[in-house]
């Protein structure tokens, strides 16, 4: 793509926040970015930070945009479509990053062959750092999907999987930072418990969290190779595996990700 376009976000939270700032970093203009938000306060936000343009309302964002992205909640997908396909054209790309709803589902509301590509990204985009999974609609190219491609790898990494993929996708990566919240949380307090200052046991935490995870990217071991190095004979590390092992911390992490994979479906009335 080429920052001639303008792109606009139907959403001004966390994660349309996240993608302007990627947008920026990588030479796009503020004034080729548009927003249109309900909450007076993110509005405000927005410009202030970014000084991009704000649209009146969904319909003049949909008129002016070349790609539209909807990041809003799943739940209000039905009103803002219905509000917009009026002035949709198949000159436009509709990038959706709705939890559960499918291309389909979106496709529906617009005349035509609506140009759509769904993605699946998550929060760490806020640092840089999001996996972002994507797929395509029925009517979408496969420059449309390298277009999107380049727009999310600004926020982190990116996999590309069959839309049949993408509750998967949602349940491991789009919900996992909130699993690994928990678990860098979990890590302080048992620090606490052994003595640690509360803000030494939390940084502790954290850069274990992020070596770990490093180790894992940078060298391409398998996760169960790296574990084993760590886990010396009669040692600290693999008694705490085991107690790992005993309470069941593997089974319970992949009942979450099938759990949030099943909410996905909800969702997407599925």
């Amino acid at each position: 793509m080429t920052n001639t376009q303008k792109i606009g976000f139907i959403g001004g939270g966390n994660m349309a926040e996240a993608m302007i700032k990627g947008l920026l970093a990588g030479s796009f203009s503020a004034d080729k970015i548009m927003a249109s938000e309900p909450s007076e306060l993110r509005r405000e936000h927005l410009v202030e930070a970014f000084g991009i343009q704000l649209a009146e309302n969904n319909l003049a964002l949909m008129e002016h945009c070349d790609i539209v992205v909807l990041s809003i909640k799943p739940q209000i997908v039905v009103e803002v479509l219905e509000e917009v396909a009026g002035v949709y054209s198949s000159d436009k790309l509709i990038i959706s990053i709705l939890a559960g709803v499918t291309t389909d589902a979106i496709e529906k509301f617009f005349q035509g062959a609506p140009r759509v590509v769904r993605v699946m990204p998550n929060t760490p985009a806020l640092v840089g750092e999001a996996a972002s999974a994507i797929c395509r609609g029925q009517y979408s190219s496969q420059e449309d999907l390298v277009v999107v491609k380049q727009l999310f790898e600004l926020v982190g990494k990116v996999q590309m999987i069959d839309e049949r993929q993408m509750d998967a996708a949602t349940g491991l990566s789009g919900s996992g930072p909130a699993y690994i919240y928990t678990v860098i949380e979990a890590l302080a307090d048992g620090g606490v418990r052994e003595g640690l200052r509360r803000d030494i046991a939390h940084a502790l935490a954290v850069q274990t969290v992020v070596g770990a995870a490093l180790m894992v990217r940078e060298t391409g071991e398998h996760p169960a190779i790296l574990r084993d190095q760590v886990c010396s004979p009669g040692g600290t590390a693999i008694t705490g595996v085991s107690t790992l092992e005993k309470n069941g911390l593997r089974t319970t992490l992949m009942e979450a990700v099938s759990a949030a994979a099943a909410r996905s479906r909800e969702l997407g009335g599925r």
